[in-house]
């Protein structure tokens, strides 16, 4: 539905390659501090810890660039990411929900 606005399928990929690089990273990062904080949480398997670090380098660097090298496509793709947030607080947050949206979950 988003690309009847933006036109191009490749425009919105732009928007999205930015967000997308952020979160693996982001996620990365959150395995990297559980193992500081849960050493004897049981892992199917472990790697070197400096393969994660250099996969979040990696991915913060594409971030950064992208930010540098085209600013206004990536506070657009920034833009429509933040218009998910009204959906998180109806769905997810809010105690008080609706009768409706109860019984749609």
């Amino acid at each position: 539905m988003l690309q009847l606005f933006v036109g191009d399928i490749y425009s919105l990929l732009n928007f999205m390659s930015f967000l997308r690089w952020l979160f693996i990273g982001l996620a990365v990062l959150g395995l990297i501090y559980m193992r500081y904080t849960q050493p004897d949480l049981h892992r199917p398997f472990k790697v070197p810890l400096i393969i994660p670090i250099i996969f979040c380098a990696t991915s913060f660097f594409m971030v950064f660039l992208s930010l540098y090298s085209d600013p206004i496509n990536t506070g657009i793709g920034f833009a429509i990411s933040l218009t998910g947030i009204p959906a998180y607080y109806i769905f997810i947050v809010f105690d008080r929900r609706p009768k409706w949206i109860q019984r749609c979950i």
